[in-house]
C-alpha cells in the first residue's frame, strides 16, 4: 500500500526537495503540497493524506494551528501529523503533542531518518527526535509534577516486566524502535510489543506520555549536565 504524504511548508524549495525524495520510495507519494495552515487544512479534507508533513513557522495560520484543527476534524480519522521543524523548543514539542501531532522531528535529521519517521507515524506509531524527547523531558522535569499530577505512580513500574522496562529506559533516551530493536538484539516488532504493553500498564496514551512517565517515577533520571 502506498503512504500518501501532504506536505505543508512555505519555502517552495523545501518542499520541491522534499517531493522528488517522497516519491522516490515505491511506497510513498506525495499528494499535495500547502505553503501555510489554512491551505494545509483544506487539502488534507481535499486529499485524505495518510501523512501530513508539518512545518511550524509559516505565515498566516500556522503548522500549530493546522495540526489543531486537521487532529479535531472526525472526517480526517486517518491522516497524522509529523512535525517537521527547525525549532525543537519544549514549547514546540509539547504543544504540537498536545494538539495531536504524531511525531515531531527536526529538519537536521537524515534522508533515511525522514522516511522512517513518515512510514512508522503512518503506521499509527508515535516519533519523538533525541531532541524533541529531551525537550520534552526538560520541560515537564524543570517544575516536578506534584503527586496529583503525576502521569503514572512509581508502584506501578512493578507491573512492568524486565524487558518492558528495559524497552521503555530506551525509548526515554530517545531511541527509536529500531535503534532499540539493534542494541537488545531483538526483532522491531519485538520492541513495538513491548512498548504497547508498557503503555498499557502504565496508562501512557502515546510514547510521549510513556516518555515523561519513565521520568516522573525515577525509571530514568536524568543527567544534571543532560539539558
Amino acid at each position: 500500500m502506498t503512504i500518501r504524504v501532504l506536505l505543508a511548508d512555505d519555502q517552495a524549495l523545501l518542499r520541491g526537495t522534499f517531493r522528488l525524495l517522497i516519491d522516490s520510495c515505491d511506497d510513498l507519494e506525495v499528494v499535495g503540497e500547502a505553503a501555510n495552515g489554512r491551505e494545509a487544512v483544506d487539502l488534507a479534507r481535499e486529499r485524505r493524506p495518510d501523512v501530513v508533513l508539518m512545518d511550524i513557522r509559516m505565515p498566516g495560520s500556522d503548522g500549530l494551528a493546522a495540526t489543531a484543527e486537521i487532529c479535531a476534524d472526525p472526517g480526517l480519522d486517518g491522516t497524522r501529523v509529523l512535525v517537521l521543524t527547525m525549532f525543537e523548543t519544549e514549547e514546540y514539542v509539547a504543544q504540537a503533542l498536545r494538539l495531536g501531532a504524531s511525531g515531531f522531528l527536526g529538519k537536521y535529521v537524515t534522508t533515511d531518518v525522514l522516511l522512517t519517521g513518515i512510514r512508522v507515524v503512518a503506521s499509527g506509531e508515535s516519533l519523538l527526535s533525541p531532541g524533541a524527547t529531551r525537550a520534552l523531558i526538560t520541560r515537564f522535569l524543570t517544575s516536578p509534577a506534584a503527586p496529583g499530577n503525576l502521569l503514572a505512580t512509581p508502584e506501578r513500574l512493578a507491573e512492568l516486566t524486565p524487558r518492558e522496562r528495559e524497552v521503555t529506559v530506551f525509548a526515554a533516551e530517545g531511541k527509536s524502535n529500531d535503534e532499540i530493536a539493534d542494541e537488545l538484539t531483538l526483532s522491531v516488532l519485538t520492541v513495538r510489543t513491548h512498548i504497547h504493553r508498557a503503555m498499557t500498564k502504565l496508562g501512557a496514551r502515546d510514547r510521549a506520555q510513556l516518555v515523561v512517565i519513565a521520568y516522573q517515577t525515577g525509571l530514568v533520571r536524568p543527567s544534571p549536565h543532560a539539558f
